[in-house]
């Protein structure tokens, strides 16, 4: 039996400790905000947040987890996710919408940690997210817009 925290709730789960994070997530806890897209940690729709950490979920494995606060889409709430949603919103980022979890919370890791990000540091949070959609100037001006309603 494996007790972890996700969004503030503490769950035992019974699950090989090599299960990944993202199955446990979606087939355990029933949150299905977080995707599965590529299996391999290089799409980025599997983002979480890993005390505070954006982490892909699909190569993350639950026995490695430990007593770490995960976060997934369903649980942010902060002014910085706030933030990023609210702009996402305004600025009719999603498309398809399937990355775009994944993207928010790349976005609101690099903001919790770089509040005023250059479009290099942008370029380099969101590196390995990728929208088939190619909303990818929508999305960097979504993060300088809620980087701007932060200051």
């Amino acid at each position: 039996m494996l007790k972890i925290s996700v969004n503030g709730t503490s769950h035992e789960i019974e699950a090989d400790p090599d299960m990944p994070l993202l199955w446990v997530l979606r087939d355990r806890l029933d949150l299905t905000g977080t995707k599965y897209g590529c299996g391999i940690a290089q799409c980025g729709a599997c983002t979480v947040h890993l005390d505070g950490q954006p982490v892909r979920s699909c190569q993350t494995r639950i026995g490695d987890v430990g007593e770490a606060r995960i976060t997934t889409i369903e649980g942010v709430d902060d002014r910085v996710a706030q933030a990023v949603q609210g702009a996402w919103r305004k600025l009719d980022v999603v498309q398809c919408g399937y990355c775009q979890s994944g993207q928010i919370m790349s976005a609101i890791g690099l903001l919790s940690t770089n509040p005023k990000p250059s479009d290099g540091d942008i370029d380099g949070a969101m590196d390995g997210n990728i929208c088939r959609c190619g909303t990818y100037q929508r999305i960097r001006a979504a993060i300088h817009e809620a980087a701007r309603s932060l200051a």
